[in-house]
């Protein structure tokens, strides 16, 4: 397969057309319309639906799309790597990232990127609105389950899952009855928790009792016995270890995924290569259990070996 082709279908996918592909990339669009059509004739496949005003990807080229998008995105920033070898990672490196990832994690991660490459100024700030890259001068953002953006590429780095706790004082509730639930944001209306437990799936009709503006707020509120909540397993790992929270069960639905991103039409810098080789240092694994122990306080591997060598 031509990976040049492939990267020129990558490209129009990612940005809906072939005449915003070309001028974002600085590219002719009948290269690319070509690039694609030969694409399109080596696989004997049609990857877009081509309309009079509009492109769509067909069921097969959103498969063909989803599937090597993340794998060129490697081949580009090792590629990059290698290139910028012989380079030291220096100047600012500006990074936006969530407010309980950057309260539980980003210190302990920022302070040993900022041992290591000391010739970096390492800035970072923490809040969940996606902020404009671009305008607001960040090289990298990490954000957790991101809405598709075609100016971004990146790679998911850490997963977790929501779990549903309670302080230990307060019984769980039968299958389908209501239980005091504690929320972030605006309080609402009364819903269902579809939890999965070791008896099985269940659920739980949650009824708002106290709403607070932060995930570490409810934490500490449940602790104290106001109510029940959904808090993502790495925030209360600690308290069910100690016994001052119980687990319920294990919320049913997608998986929070937290991705490190950064705009495309950006050449990868030595100093932000740096940072996600340093992610994905910290956590190999990426698992929901593995970032519950850092958070938790457990060295990673690196850490250990870095204190060994002290």
């Amino acid at each position: 397969m031509d990976l040049l082709a492939l990267a020129d279908f990558n490209l129009v996918a990612r940005y809906g057309g072939f005449g915003r592909a070309a001028r974002e990339a600085g590219r002719p669009k009948a290269t690319l319309s070509r690039r694609v059509a030969e694409l399109e004739t080596s696989l004997d496949l049609r990857l877009f639906e081509r309309g009079a005003r509009s492109l769509k990807l067909t069921e097969e080229g959103r498969a063909l799309y989803e599937r090597t998008g993340l794998l060129l995105t490697e081949l580009e920033e090792t590629a990059t790597a290698i290139a910028s070898g012989g380079h030291v990672a220096r100047g600012r490196l500006r990074i936006s990232a969530p407010l309980l990832f950057s309260q539980t994690a980003m210190g302990r991660l920022a302070a040993g990127f900022a041992l290591r490459y000391p010739q970096v100024r390492l800035e970072i700030t923490a809040e969940d609105r996606a902020v404009d890259m671009i305008e607001e001068a960040c090289d990298l953002v990490i954000r957790v389950n991101p809405e598709p953006d075609a100016t971004l590429v990146g790679r998911i780095f850490l997963r977790d899952r929501l779990v549903v706790v309670a302080s230990p004082a307060l019984a769980q509730p039968k299958d389908g009855a209501p239980v005091p639930a504690v929320t972030r944001g605006i309080m609402g209306r009364s819903e269902t928790w579809s939890v999965t437990t070791r008896s099985g799936a269940s659920t739980m009709i949650a009824t708002p009792v106290l709403s607070l503006s932060s995930l570490v707020m409810v934490r500490d509120a449940v602790r104290m016995g106001a109510g029940a909540a959904r808090l993502p397993l790495s925030l209360v790992s600690p308290d069910l270890s100690a016994g001052t929270l119980v687990q319920w069960g294990e919320v049913q639905g997608p998986e929070i995924a937290l991705w490190a991103l950064y705009p495309t039409r950006r050449l990868l810098s030595a100093r932000v290569s740096a940072f996600l080789d340093y992610l994905r240092e910290a956590f190999p694994k990426g698992t929901p259990d593995e970032l519950a122990a850092y958070v938790g306080g457990s060295p990673t591997a690196m850490e250990a070996q870095a204190q060994r060598g002290a």
